[in-house]
């Protein structure tokens, strides 16, 4: 199939009304991995990069999202911990537009019915309108290499 899993997306299509920044950008945990001796668990690793994985809680301002779908968590493969930009908005919440937004859709079956959800990866985040004027690219064919 063309189409690749997980595929870029324009952060204007994934959040057309903006994006807000809810909290601090926190280290994803590797419940997979054993815990250690004080009973923590490691930080989980980008498997195709071996790079710490980080994520943050957004809240997509979309209007027609449900009470369900407002809150994202967008992930990062990173080695430091990504740093949000400063909020100069009179929010509470910090205003954010995410380079080199990837999708990947999926199914929650937890519940009674099954629901489309959406896992969102960045390359990095900066103030609204400071981002590169991207065009996603396609991901390069492991054919053509």
């Amino acid at each position: 199939m063309a189409i690749a899993k997980r595929f870029p997306i324009a952060h204007g299509l994934a959040f057309p009304n903006g994006a807000f920044l809810r909290g601090e950008v926190e280290p994803v945990v590797d419940f997979q991995a054993e815990k250690r001796a004080d009973g923590s668990r490691p930080q989980q690793r980008d498997k195709e990069s071996g790079l710490p994985m980080w994520q943050c809680t957004v809240i997509d301002a979309d209007d027609d999202a449900n009470r369900k779908d407002i809150g994202v968590s967008v992930k990062f493969a990173a080695e430091v911990q990504p740093v949000p930009p400063k909020n100069t908005s009179p929010l509470p919440w910090t205003p954010v537009e995410f380079v080199g937004l990837t999708a990947l859709p999926w199914i929650d079956d937890n519940g009674q019915r099954p629901r489309l959800q959406w896992s969102f990866r960045a390359e990095g985040m900066v103030a609204p309108g400071q981002g590169r004027a991207e065009q996603p690219k396609p991901p390069e064919s492991k054919a053509a290499a």
